[in-house]
């Protein structure tokens, strides 16, 4: 008998079991597939690392901008095959390392599917396991819509997801990408930076719907600058092969590319949990503030329960969940989970964006501050972005931030935890913060908000 299963072992599981070893429950985790989950083997892990390899290329083509002479340009070969091997190297260390991990805690490593028989017992292959809880962390899959063409094209290897474009044996001379959210931006990124005509459709009126307004159209043109064609108000019609078929501007229009890759959502993975009796819609499992589903000592994280897709967020979910089985009473504040998109350059947000602070009827104060005013910033070549505090006037709370910079998913972190004590604008512009760096930019933008920024 267990003290706690956990069925799924990505970055929300496989953190849930390790947290309740700790607390000295004895653990045992399922996982059909790999250790890790989707982050660490076909998500987050390897495209930073593939996006980092893109970086490097950008920057060796930029050489003569910092004065490196000698480099032929027309000579610079793309080698794929050894990208994605610094890719699966990154991964296999990564997931080996989260293997010795739960080894070292103790924590029992099933591999197989799991067949949930009942609340308490759990069957993987021919081992029957019993537990008192039970933590759901099976994940979510790419979400593939009915239309026409669409699975005919991905049978025939055209169009692919996420994880078919991770493994690709060639970059590709041409890619459609259907979909204007965090995973189509990132691949966009990717795959522009390495020569690739990209054309990514979308069907509302900007890419980033969930981003502020403001950040996400300032993405959406530095991307059309460096070549990316992006095709907003774009209703999808129809997939011939390699060729999709869509309605802009009330004409129809073709757009065509050796790959498609469709990234149009994900959905969540809870087929076969009929016999648990919990409660769930398309969004996902629903749960209460202490992440428990409707079932008694039942508990569901990560994408499976619909709030968030967000790795950090799962690992979060996997501690607060476990720590409710111990008897400590812990939530999570969803208002200040963070969020980050490693394009070039990078967003990071924290918060309420400015409509949605002025929706809530707060008085805000609104504090931009650019990159192009900072030593650190100009002095790397990297001014493009800005930082945008949004503060309630009379005590200037921090409500927001959003961070368009070349290392805004590191910076973000200092929102967090500002926002996490209930800081003020007041707190960050007194903080000191070392020069030069970009993090003086979110210095100068609280200065901003209270009166005006010293730089700028």
């Amino acid at each position: 008998m267990y003290d706690v299963i956990v069925v799924g072992g990505g970055p929300g599981g496989y953190v849930a079991a390790i947290k309740a070893a700790q607390l000295g429950m004895k653990a045992a985790l399922v996982e059909k597939d790999e250790i890790g989950g989707v982050c660490l083997n076909w998500g987050c892990i390897p495209t930073k690392a593939l996006l980092k390899n893109a970086r490097v290329y950008q920057e060796i083509l930029k050489g003569d901008f910092f004065g490196i002479e000698g480099i032929e340009k027309n000579n610079l070969k793309i080698n794929w095959e050894q990208m994605g091997n610094r890719k699966d190297m990154v991964v296999k260390r990564l997931v080996n390392g989260v293997k010795g991990l739960l080894k070292k805690n103790g924590v029992d490593v099933f591999m197989g599917t799991g067949i949930f028989k009942d609340k308490e017992t759990i069957v993987v292959g021919d081992k029957i396991l019993k537990t008192k809880h039970l933590i759901i962390a099976t994940g979510s899959r790419p979400s593939i819509p009915n239309i026409e063409g669409l699975y005919l094209s991905m049978e025939k290897g055209i169009a692919i997801t996420s994880k078919g474009a991770l493994q690709l044996n060639a970059v590709p001379k041409r890619m459609v990408i259907l979909g204007g959210g965090v995973i189509s931006v990132e691949f966009a990124t990717l795959f522009n930076a390495l020569g690739t005509k990209v054309t990514l459709l979308q069907r509302s009126s900007r890419i980033l719907k969930d981003t502020d307004e403001e950040l996400a159209l300032a993405l959406q043109k530095h991307l059309i600058d460096q070549g990316v064609q992006i095709i907003t108000n774009c209703q999808l019609k129809k997939v011939e092969e390699d060729k999709v078929i869509c309605q802009v501007d009330g004409k129809e229009v073709n757009y065509s590319g050796e790959k498609i890759l469709v990234s149009l959502g994900r959905q969540p993975n809870v087929e076969g949990m009929e016999s648990l009796g919990i409660v769930y819609d398309k969004k996902g499992i629903k749960v209460d503030a202490y992440l428990e589903t409707n079932v008694p000592n039942v508990y569901a994280i990560g994408d499976v329960n619909g709030k968030y897709q967000l790795a950090h967020l799962a690992s979060a979910e996997g501690i607060t969940a476990v720590e409710n089985i111990a008897g400590k009473k812990s939530s999570i504040n969803y208002k200040l989970v963070p969020s980050c998109i490693y394009s070039f350059p990078e967003l990071a947000a924290v918060g309420m964006t400015e409509a949605e602070a002025k929706e809530e009827g707060y008085d805000v104060v609104v504090s931009k501050f650019p990159l192009s005013a900072n030593g650190k910033a100009l002095a790397e070549g990297e001014s493009i972005g800005f930082v945008k505090i949004i503060a309630e006037k009379q005590y200037g709370e921090i409500l927001g931030v959003h961070i368009m910079a070349v290392h805004a998913t590191d910076m973000i972190s200092e929102a967090v935890v500002s926002m996490e004590m209930e800081g003020t604008v007041h707190d960050v512009a007194k903080a000191i913060h070392p020069h030069p760096t970009l993090s003086e930019i979110v210095m100068e933008a609280a200065h901003g908000a209270i009166d005006k920024p010293i730089h700028y």
